[in-house]
């Protein structure tokens, strides 16, 4: 690797570092170090900008503000409240029953739209129900943005990793639904096992919290009954554009937009009011992250490594799946999945190439659970995770890189083993 290769590494690795230990805000070190990155000519405005390969992700940021934009007019209906309430009634205010709930429904939520989408609309009611029992927030959303990485794994639109994988290896909706979803409903079903075990200090009932929830009506929470008709027929239009998308050929970004500045104009409320929910240092830190990892695919950092790990297997393919699946994971859980799978891409489609497709199709399965499920092992690693530590912080209710790491983790080596006999029982034991 060249020396600028270098430097390029040395301050990622600097900036990792700051956004691990919280030395500095996590804003500041992915900004400071794109900044960086510039300055040292790892890469230029032309790349951070418009390469589509080493730059911003533009559509991964505009998703974002335009789902932000909508929840942020939601918020003022009432709506996440009546569903707070609804959920603690059903779970009887008994904390883990109500966490079984709140990760099913993102689970679910998470496969039908996109995880980024899911937690955004998920997290305001968790925050209003764990106000009303009494408990902390932070158990919850992050078991919520645990379980929208993995339920996103079940569909071409659920993790944003998928839509790049579709893309390159030619893979249809079904595609997903056939190879990965089966998986994921193994992998949900320990996930709750794992929760019950995980975050069990936070599952403290309060009889007289939960009381007090159980008298409450739920239509009472409703401020706004107009707006918020018009905020689910705009939701529901959204949601089946994402769903269609390659029917109707708009990327999600595009649907996200439209619907958020659609229901913007819709709602007549002072766009600057609502222009203050959204959740701008998320986005700018993921502006900042973004350039930083496309500095290292830029400068062949990336590609170095990837190649270097598709070579160790000499083309067996057994091995090269499971070197594919725990190092998209290992990889996914440094940089950001979306400019990982951007630039892992192309060399599966290399190497499954040159094995003849059929079998081989097993290697982009490989990506698509490493990079997905890795996704959960830090804060970092899945932009799920990055939205609900901005929200959580927004709100009060801190969550540090550590808190969430020190459970995802654990999720991510128990999941990412379970896939292991997966892929060899259903594509290698019996052919």
């Amino acid at each position: 690797m060249t020396a600028t290769a270098w430097m390029a590494v040395a301050i990622f690795a600097v900036a990792y570092v700051f956004i691990a230990t919280e030395t500095i805000h996590r804003v500041a070190a992915a900004l400071g170090g794109a900044v960086l990155m510039l300055l040292i000519g790892a890469t230029d405005a032309d790349t951070a900008f418009f390469s589509e390969d080493a730059g911003i992700d533009w559509r991964v940021i505009f998703l974002l503000l335009g789902m932000m934009l909508i929840v942020a007019v939601m918020q003022r209906t009432g709506l996440f409240e009546y569903i707070a309430i609804w959920s603690v009634k059903r779970a009887r205010g008994r904390p883990f029953r109500l966490m079984v709930i709140l990760v099913l429904v993102t689970a679910v939520a998470s496969a039908a739209l996109d995880n980024v989408t899911t937690v955004l609309l998920i997290a305001p009611v968790t925050f209003v129900i764990c106000d009303r029992l009494g408990v902390p927030a932070a158990p919850f959303l992050i078991a919520e943005a645990l379980a929208s990485n993995i339920g996103g794994t079940a569909t071409l639109v659920g993790d944003p990793p998928n839509i790049i994988i579709a893309a390159r290896g030619g893979l249809s909706y079904n595609d997903f639904l056939v190879h990965l979803a089966p998986l994921v409903v193994v992998l949900l079903l320990v996930f709750l096992g794992l929760c019950r075990w995980l975050f069990r200090s936070a599952f403290n009932y309060d009889p007289k919290r939960a009381k007090e929830v159980m008298a409450l009506r739920e239509g009472d929470a409703i401020r706004d009954r107009r707006l918020m008709i018009i905020s689910l027929i705009v939701l529901g239009l959204v949601t089946a554009a994402f769903v269609l998308h390659s029917v109707v050929h708009l990327e999600p970004a595009v649907i996200a937009m439209v619907g958020g500045l659609v229901l913007l104009a819709a709602s007549r409320l002072d766009p600057h009011d609502v222009a203050r929910d959204v959740e701008w240092p998320t986005l700018a830190f993921f502006a900042g992250l973004f350039v930083m990892v496309g500095a290292l695919v830029h400068t062949g950092v990336v590609d170095h490594i990837s190649r270097a790990a598709a070579d160790a297997t000499e083309g067996r393919l057994f091995l090269t799946s499971m070197v594919l699946l725990w190092g998209s994971a290992v990889l996914s859980a440094i940089v950001d999945n979306i400019p990982y799978v951007a630039t892992m891409s192309p060399v599966v489609a290399d190497l499954v190439n040159t094995a003849g497709g059929g079998q081989a199709d097993v290697l982009w399965w490989s990506l698509a659970l490493g990079a997905d499920l890795g996704g959960n092992a830090t804060a970092v690693g899945a932009s799920a995770n990055v939205v609900i530590l901005g929200l959580a912080e927004r709100r009060g209710r801190r969550i540090t890189f550590w808190q969430f790491t020190k459970y995802g983790l654990v999720v991510t080596v128990v999941t990412i083993a379970l896939a292991m006999p997966y892929l060899w029982l259903r594509y290698f034991a019996f052919t």
